[in-house]
């Protein structure tokens, strides 16, 4: 393992206020070159891109918490280091609330302690869902 790789996650997952499929296609395509996403079921879409050599498994989930869609990158090897990264990205892109966890999760951790990140680049730390946001 390398340096790089041990402060990476080994995958990302943020949550979208909106996910209009023409712009999560668009920036889908120009971060990870993946195809547009495809239906697999009831709220269910999954693409795959590449960065490098390494496949980037996609899979949005409408509706997964509080309104909120679920983007999931299942590869340590994404464009961002961290879920923040992510969310910041996506949030400029989409012109979108994006909101993700503080870090990595581990027993005993807070659980609903989210980054809320608005599309003009402000930030906050949220309790969610409790964060009445």
């Amino acid at each position: 393992m390398t340096a790089d790789s041990e402060t990476r996650y080994p995958d990302i997952e943020i949550y979208l206020a909106k996910a209009p499929m023409a712009s999560l296609n668009e920036w889908l395509g120009m971060a990870i070159g993946a195809e547009p996403l495809t239906p697999v079921g009831k709220g269910k879409w999954r693409s795959s891109g590449l960065v490098g050599e390494h496949a980037i498994p996609v899979l949005l989930m409408e509706r997964a918490a509080d309104g909120f869609a679920s983007l999931w990158f299942d590869s340590a090897e994404t464009p961002w280091p961290d879920d923040a990264a992510c969310a910041r990205a996506a949030a400029r892109h989409l012109g979108s609330e994006v909101r993700c966890s503080l870090g990595g999760w581990q027993p005993g951790d807070e659980p609903d302690r989210f980054l809320r990140v608005l599309p003009d680049g402000r930030e906050e730390e949220i309790h969610w869902p409790d964060s009445g946001q």
